[in-house]
C-alpha cells in the first residue's frame, strides 16, 4: 500500500473526528439537540461518546508510521521530541481553557479571568498526555509488550476504580477519580458540566485512555505489516467485533462509560474504530472512491489547528454582547439560524454551518500547502 493510500485512510478517519467534535461541540441551543448528538447521560454510549476515543485512535494510527522515525534517531533525541510535543499540545490545551481572558460577570461588567479558576485538564491536556505516555511505552517496550500493558493498564484501571471507590464505584460521587482530582488539582480547577465540579478528562480515566491510542498504533502496524489484501481487511472486521463483543459482556460488571472511561467503554469504542476503518480502507483503498471522502481529507489534513480555532471562534462568540445578557453566539441561533429551520433543526443547522465554516478554513490552507504540525 502506498504512503498516499494509507495517508488517506487516516487522514478521512482522523477528518471524521473532527467534523464531528466541531457538530457536536457547537448546537445552536443546548436545550434543542437531537439525542444522537447529546453524551450519555452517566452510563451508556451514544454516537457523540464515540468522537474523542476515535481521535486518540487516529492519533495512534498516526504514530505507526512516525515512530519509526523516532527509533531511528536514538532514545535520546526519541524521548526529548516526544516530551516537547506532549507539553506543546498540553499548554495549548490549557491556552485554550483560559482564552479569550475576559469574561462578563454577573454585573455585565467585562472582568479578568483568574488563573485560580483555570481548568486544568480537557480534552486537549488529554491527547498531550495519552500521546506522551503511548508514545514512551511503544519506544521503549516495543508493539507486543505495548499491547501487554495497555491489557494491564485496563485491569488495573479497574481494580483501582473499585478499590478506592466509595458507595457505588461507578457513580459520580463514588468514582475514586473524583476524590484524586480534587487532591491534585483542586475543586477550582475541575470541569462543572455536571453541575459539581467533576471531570471527564480527569486524571485517574486517563489510564485506560492511553490504550486508545495504542491500540489505534497496533492497528496501523498491522495494516503495514499485512498490506493492501482482503485478509488484512477481514483481520480488522473480526477484531472490531470481537472487542465489540468483549466490551458489552464486560459492561455487565464494569458499564460503558465516557464520564470514567471505564475499560469496556475503551474495548468498545477501539471494535467500532476498527470496524469503520475496515469500511474506510474497503472504500477508499480498495474500490477508490477518493471523491466522497475528499470532504473529510480536508479536516484530516491539519486536525488539531481546525479544532483549535473552532474552539477559539466559538470563544469570541461568547464574549461579544449584542444585547443585555445576549451575546452573538445565541444571536446568530436566534435571529439566523432558529428562523430558518425552528428549535432542533435550527440548532443542528447551526452546528454544520461551523462545519462548513472550519472546513472551508482547512480548505485554503490545504490549497496553500499550509499544514501545521505540532
Amino acid at each position: 500500500m502506498s504512503n498516499t493510500q494509507r495517508f488517506l485512510s487516516l487522514d478521512v478517519f482522523r477528518g471524521l473526528t473532527v467534523a464531528g467534535m466541531i457538530l457536536v461541540n457547537n448546537p445552536g441551543s443546548w436545550s434543542y439537540v437531537y439525542t444522537p448528538l447529546e453524551h450519555a447521560p452517566w452510563h451508556g454510549c451514544t454516537p457523540t461518546d464515540l468522537v474523542f476515543p476515535f481521535f486518540l485512535f487516529a492519533v495512534g494510527n498516526a504514530m505507526s508510521f512516525s515512530m519509526k522515525k523516532y527509533q531511528e534517531q536514538g532514545h535520546a533525541t526519541a524521548v526529548r521530541k516526544i516530551l516537547k510535543r506532549t507539553l506543546l499540545i498540553f499548554l495549548i490545551g490549557v491556552f485554550l481553557n483560559w482564552f479569550p481572558f475576559f469574561r462578563w460577570n454577573a454585573e455585565g461588567q467585562l472582568v479578568f479571568k483568574s488563573l485560580s479558576q483555570l481548568r486544568i485538564m480537557g480534552v486537549l491536556p488529554r491527547i498531550a498526555l495519552c500521546y506522551g505516555l503511548a508514545a514512551l511505552i511503544i519506544h521503549f517496550w516495543g508493539e507486543r509488550r505495548a499491547f501487554v500493558i495497555a491489557g494491564c493498564l485496563l485491569l488495573v484501571y479497574w481494580w483501582l476504580v473499585l478499590a478506592f471507590g466509595q458507595g457505588d464505584p461507578y457513580s459520580l460521587d463514588g468514582y475514586a477519580g473524583l476524590r484524586l482530582d480534587k487532591w491534585l488539582l483542586g475543586e477550582q480547577h475541575l470541569y462543572r458540566g455536571e453541575g459539581v465540579p467533576f471531570d471527564p478528562e480527569g486524571i485517574l480515566s486517563t489510564l485506560p485512555a492511553i490504550c486508545n491510542v495504542i491500540f489505534g498504533y497496533l492497528a496501523g502496524m498491522y495494516i503495514q505489516q499485512k498490506g493492501k489484501d482482503y485478509p488484512m481487511l477481514c483481520g480488522l472486521l473480526v477484531t472490531g467485533c470481537l472487542l465489540v463483543f468483549t466490551a458489552l459482556c464486560w459492561n455487565m460488571v464494569f458499564p460503558i462509560n465516557k464520564k470514567i472511561w471505564t475499560s469496556s467503554y475503551v474495548l468498545y469504542t477501539v471494535g467500532i474504530a476498527l470496524l469503520l476503518l475496515s469500511v474506510l480502507i474497503y472504500a477508499i483503498e480498495f474500490r477508490g472512491w477518493t471523491k466522497p471522502a475528499a470532504f473529510f481529507e480536508v479536516f484530516g489534513k491539519n486536525p488539531l489547528f481546525i479544532y483549535v480555532m473552532s474552539g477559539v471562534v466559538v470563544k469570541l462568540y461568547l464574549l461579544v454582547r449584542t444585547g443585555p445578557g445576549e451575546n452573538l453566539y445565541g444571536w446568530l441561533y436566534q435571529h439566523i439560524f432558529r428562523p430558518i429551520g425552528g428549535n432542533y433543526p435550527g440548532s443542528l443547522l447551526f452546528a454544520l454551518f461551523h462545519v462548513g465554516l472550519f472546513w472551508l478554513l482547512g480548505w485554503v490552507m490545504d490549497k496553500r500547502k499550509i499544514y501545521i504540525r505540532v
